[in-house]
């Protein structure tokens, strides 16, 4: 046997998702998080699953995890100290930045503090060209001044950042081997190394930003390394990355920032695998946690890749899934604005003390509550009755709000429901309608503890006619992690005419990145059958100050007509027009290379009995907030492929809780996965 194991770790419990490869069986685990330490929920994970399933260490092959330790050091700031050796005349290059507002309409709100402060941002004498040539040499006598100067400051990391490294990394090499040898024991971090792209300013931010992690997670993976090595040394550990593919260890050692988006980026990947085994090329994805939604448009069972983010207020020069994230989750928070309007989010209640209904303290009403007055969730609790839940003080939380706004307790909860609801469509039309894309074409698949209840009222404002809802919602993220592929990004700048006449130097600059990938793909000891590759040309038309990346059929390079129509079908796309005879040019090349893995044989389908399925109760839920229907509950692992059910329903199990509306019918498919017709 051979078991692969997902863990995706949260605020609150720690996911796992285990497959065996060989006979497609599939099991789930959730276990407390402990956020003082997340290795030790994850082992502590992986010896109850052993147990469970009754089976030796040395039959788990590999253990993928997706983690927020990046994310969460980056918004707390509970990374390293760090300082900033960079060309004379730059050092306040991360101050300068863009000169654009934080916020569009706030006047006051201002950028966040430097993760490097002025004193410890160092210049030192150098220069490259525009055209990759030294125009004065690395000074190294005023680099040993530096690294004096930086041990004293006691640092724990160290960013490099040249102008014009991209094109030639000469003297980042340099000086990082000075560095190094300098300051033993101190990470170093150079922007040649960890995104070799032009904009000085988002590369050297996330240089820093590389660096000022790289402290925490090292720690944190030596740990977790030890750890699950003392229970076997067969499992392989994988860490997903924010591009959606796994990286080994000790490559997250040295480019952690590359972790920032992991969590929601497994949840994009378990989102292709179960639209492919249902056969829906085009979802709309909904990721409702507790404290946030991710939401995500995927197009032929692929996602789109951007690589200039946001993380933590901060930019981010880095390949990621393009996921859209808002404060709309079952923790969210109702509060009245200085306008007397009722608003949800973004603050949330988080865990502790949660929604009031948790019993822990909280006593401002969230969307959970506001659930659980309606009857959509059963006052046994989450998570199979472990989490116990207290609709009186959901109650009492509410009634505040339905006071000042002269409702009932019923439809104060109903239009809580509405205004996140609107927040989260809003968010989809982000990713679809704002970019050329009509979600009705498209399925809606809701995941995480919270997607699935509120699907339906999504759905429907966007005139969506199916939900897809996972077999496991809840774990998404954590089957993301056991299906995803090892994958690397390999980049070059080198600003190109698309003409005949270029091609040779494009053809050049390709081999130099398929060279730069087959070192990395030795190095992880992937069979050459097993490798795969993706070519990506980020072009503009000469004269635009931003590229469209165009993905290529092949990792060969078509000739100069074929580009230009390639970039015009894309530039169409995104701004409602293309002009062949305008003269275009590639900015950036991007190859993405990886290791197909094993197909996992999928579990036998059970066959649905003649007879309908059971409820195992009923009760009163109110989908208007005018009358409660008498609605009757089911098991989600009572239902099997095959079974048919029209709405009125709830579907209850471990992980989330799936509604169907009056009129609404369902039917499971072979994939174990729950198909809704929604009703206009």
């Amino acid at each position: 046997m051979s078991w692969f194991i997902g863990v995706d770790v949260g605020g609150t419990f720690t996911d796992f998702h285990c497959l065996n490869e060989l006979t497609g069986e599939a099991f789930v685990h959730k276990a407390p998080s402990t956020p003082d330490n997340p290795a030790r929920a994850i082992v502590n994970g992986v010896e109850a699953v052993a147990e469970r399933l009754k089976i030796d260490y040395a039959q788990l092959r590999r253990l993928a995890h997706g983690t927020t330790v990046a994310t969460n050091a980056l918004i707390q700031r509970r990374g390293g100290k760090v300082a900033l050796v960079t060309t004379k005349g730059f050092r306040d290059l991360l101050e300068i930045g863009r000169q654009i507002r934080p916020h569009m309409y706030s006047l006051q709100e201002d950028h966040p503090e430097p993760l490097v402060p002025r004193h410890w941002r160092f210049e030192v004498a150098e220069r490259m060209t525009a055209q990759g040539t030294a125009e004065t040499p690395l000074d190294e006598k005023d680099l040993s001044k530096t690294a004096e100067a930086i041990k004293a400051a006691k640092v724990d990391a160290v960013a490099v950042g040249f102008l014009f490294s991209f094109l030639n990394p000469e003297h980042e090499r340099k000086a990082a081997e000075a560095l190094a040898k300098a300051l033993p024991g101190v990470h170093i971090s150079r922007s040649s190394e960890v995104q070799p792209e032009f904009r000085e300013y988002e590369r050297f931010s996330t240089t820093v930003l590389n660096a000022y992690l790289q402290p925490v997670l090292a720690r944190y993976l030596a740990d977790l390394g030890d750890q699950v090595g003392k229970l076997s040394d067969k499992i392989q550990i994988g860490i997903n990355q924010s591009s959606g593919g796994l990286m080994s260890i000790g490559r997250s050692h040295r480019f952690p920032v590359r972790t920032a988006l992991s969590g929601p980026a497994a949840g994009a990947v378990g989102a292709i695998h179960v639209a492919k085994l249902s056969d829906r090329p085009n979802v709309v994805t909904l990721d409702m946690g507790g404290t946030s939604a991710d939401v995500a448009l995927i197009r032929d069972y692929a996602t789109d890749t951007a690589h200039d983010r946001q993380v933590g207020g901060f930019p981010v020069r880095l390949p990621m899934i393009d996921i859209n994230t808002i404060g709309a989750g079952g923790g969210s928070i109702a509060w009245f604005a200085p306008d007397g309007l009722l608003k949800v989010g973004p603050t949330s209640a988080g865990a502790v003390p949660g929604p009031a209904c948790y019993g822990l303290g909280g006593r401002e009403a969230a969307v959970t509550d506001a659930n659980l007055v309606l009857g959509r969730l059963s006052q046994r609790g989450l998570l199979d009755g472990k989490v116990a839940l207290d609709e009186a003080a959901s109650r009492k939380a509410l009634q505040p709000i339905a006071d000042r706004l002269g409702f009932s307790v019923e439809r104060t909860a109903h239009g809580i429901l509405a205004i996140v609801v609107a927040n989260m469509v809003r968010a989809i039309r982000t990713v679809s309608v704002e970019r050329g894309h009509d979600p009705r074409g498209y399925a809606l698949m809701p995941f995480g503890g919270a997607g699935p209840l509120h699907a339906t009222d999504v759905a429907r404002s966007l005139g969506m006619k199916e939900i897809l809802v996972p077999p496991a919602p809840g774990i998404l993220c954590a089957q993301g992690l056991v299906v995803s592929d090892l994958k690397e990004d390999f980049v070059r700048t080198r600003r190109t005419p698309v003409t005949a006449a270029e091609a040779p130097a494009m053809t050049k600059v390709i081999a130099e990145l398929s060279a730069e990938a087959d070192r990395w793909l030795d190095a992880e000891g992937v069979p050459s059958g097993d490798r795969v590759a993706t070519l990506t040309l980020d072009m503009r038309y000469v004269g635009q100050n931003f590229e469209l990346p165009v993905k290529l059929p092949s990792a060969a390079l078509p000739d100069a007509k074929q580009l230009a129509r390639l970039f015009a079908a894309v530039h169409e796309l995104s701004y409602g027009y293309a002009n062949l005879d305008a003269p275009i040019e590639v900015i950036n090349f991007r190859l993405t290379a990886g290791a197909r893995r094993p197909e996992a044989k999928a579990p036998a389908a059970s066959k649905a009995p003649a007879a309908a399925p059971t409820p195992v109760g009923r009760r009163p839920v109110y989908f208007r907030w005018e009358a409660a229907d008498d609605t009757p509950v089911y098991r989600r692992d009572a239902l099997l492929p095959g079974h048919r059910l029209q709405g009125p329903a709830v579907i209850e199990q471990l992980d989330a809780t799936t509604l169907l509306y009056p009129g609404d019918s369902l039917v499971v498919d072979a994939a174990g996965s729950l198909l809704v017709e929604v009703q206009p």
